[in-house]
């Protein structure tokens, strides 16, 4: 007696045996209804993390894009001469003047030896310009007597001398409080040295002894740029 349950077999055909995978060679009877193929997705490229290296020279996944390069933070550069314009500059006038006065005006201590030679050129150069404007002018009264034009404009190069004399005396105290704004200005003053002592050798043919001071101030501006000195600045600006 047949079971009902039985399915029919082609002629040919081998029975299959028990469990999901048929044998080799084995081929569904006509009209079966064929299995469902299943395919696996592909996987979604997913960033690496940070400091994962492609082994080999195996090429970035379409889409891939480098990372951009980032500056170095502060402090972790070279320790060349590098120039950056000065944050710490004066917002009243009470800042441009000493601190505490002229009181310590002998006093230097923590700086590097660079800075203290090129502050003691400073200030000794800013008094004894001082004292030579104040000679000057009693010589440019007498030279009113002979020459007036070329006393008119020696007395303005006179004037013009003893203010900058004065500003050299308050831009060194502030360059030795560690103001980068005050050593940019000094900077420029040696600038503005020479363009006096041009105009001074011109106008009394050559007989100027501007020279001498410019090349002095120049010196004092090395000074203040040299690698000793920028890191003191530094410092006081990240202890301010």
């Amino acid at each position: 007696m047949s079971n009902p349950n039985e399915v029919p077999q082609q002629p040919g055909s081998q029975p299959t045996p028990s469990g999901d995978v048929p044998p080799p060679g084995y081929q569904p009877p006509q009209g079966a209804p064929q299995p469902p193929s299943y395919q696996t997705p592909a996987p979604s490229y997913q960033e690496p993390a940070p400091g994962y290296q492609a082994p080999g020279n195996q090429a970035p996944p379409p889409g891939y894009q480098q990372p951009a390069y980032q500056q170095p933070a502060p402090g972790q550069q070279g320790q060349g001469f590098h120039f950056e314009m000065p944050t710490d500059g004066p917002k009243s006038f009470n800042d441009v003047l000493p601190r505490g006065g002229f009181s310590g005006m002998f006093n230097v201590t923590g700086m590097p030896t660079e800075l203290k030679v090129s502050y003691w050129i400073w200030l000794i150069g800013g008094f004894l310009g001082l004292l030579g404007g104040l000679i000057g002018i009693f010589g440019t009264l007498v030279l009113f007597s002979v020459i007036p034009a070329l006393a008119a404009v020696v007395l303005l190069l006179v004037i013009v001398s003893l203010v900058l004399a004065a500003a050299q005396v308050v831009l060194a105290m502030k360059m030795k409080e560690g103001k980068e704004w005050a050593r940019l200005a000094l900077t420029v003053l040696v600038g503005v040295g020479l363009l006096l002592s041009v105009i001074g050798s011109a106008s009394t043919d050559g007989r100027s002894n501007g020279w001498f001071g410019f090349i002095v101030g120049l010196a004092a501006a090395v000074l203040m740029w040299l690698p000793n000195s920028q890191a003191w600045f530094k410092s006081v600006k990240r202890t301010a």
